[in-house]
């Protein structure tokens, strides 16, 4: 599939997202959730796929935002859709795909672009990278997410100073909030996010898929996290990656799964 706002590449069962606005520093507008939200389906689908990084073009940006000229001049049910469809079609897509992603934030990651890579399981930052959520200054609060899960990243307090000032943090305090899981330089941001990715896809593809849906389930309304996590748990007795997994440790040989 040929999209226009983004570029899909795949090496080694990793596919590699590129958001390619430069001139909008990547900003997300309705065209662009709607390609990664298809290119998140077809990956998703993807038998060549174990695992996604997404990142943005260039190095000045991640994504810098939402392109604040689609919505303007947008009621308040019209923000309520924009906000609802966003979630729904791209973010909570992005949480809950099966296989892991990883964000390669290689500078601004401002307002969505901030929620989209929060919205990964696992953030490597550029030394370079700026993150922040500046709705309030735009008379409006987060809107994909961000109010959900900086705190569920950070905490409470720190969500609370981030979101209230609007102001950005530089790459170095985002590490020490725990909003990022590596800080690198530059040149070794995408590297380092393959070689993460290489790691993880190492391991059973079935209790990979597995252990996000139990570790997203703590964070989801009703639901019991630890009971999903016995049934998950018990559910990966059943399945051929268990059997070849504790063969090939009895076996002291690498399990190929």
């Amino acid at each position: 599939m040929t999209f226009k706002n983004i570029l899909v590449s795949n090496k080694e069962e990793i596919s590699y997202v590129t958001i390619i606005r430069p001139e909008q520093l990547n900003a997300l507008n309705k065209e662009t959730i709607n390609e990664l939200s298809a290119a998140f389906d077809n990956l998703e689908k993807s038998s060549a796929c174990k695992a996604i990084i997404v990142t943005g073009s260039g190095d000045k940006a991640f994504v810098a935002g939402a392109d604040i000229k689609e919505f303007a001049k947008f009621d308040g049910k019209q923000g309520k859709k924009l906000s609802a469809d966003g979630q729904k079609m791209l973010f909570d897509k992005i949480a809950y795909c099966t296989k892991p992603v990883i964000a390669a934030v290689n500078g601004f990651a401002l307002g969505g672009g901030l929620e989209l890579a929060m919205a990964c399981h696992l953030r490597v930052a550029s030394e370079k990278a700026k993150m922040g959520l500046p709705e309030v200054s735009l008379g409006v609060i987060p809107g994909y997410g961000g109010t959900q899960r900086l705190p569920q990243l950070i905490g409470k307090s720190k969500a609370f100073e981030m979101i209230l000032t609007g102001e950005m943090i530089d790459a170095k305090t985002a590490l020490h909030y725990g909003l990022v899981n590596h800080v690198v330089h530059p040149t070794d941001l995408l590297n380092t996010a393959t070689d993460l990715a290489k790691k993880i896809i190492k391991n059973s593809p079935m209790a990979l898929s597995s252990a996000i849906k139990a570790l997203n389930a703590n964070y989801q309304d009703g639901v019991n996290g630890f009971s999903e996590e016995i049934r998950l748990f018990g559910e990966c007795f059943d399945t051929k990656d268990f059997t070849e997994g504790t063969n090939a440790f009895l076996e002291k040989r690498k399990a190929s799964f």
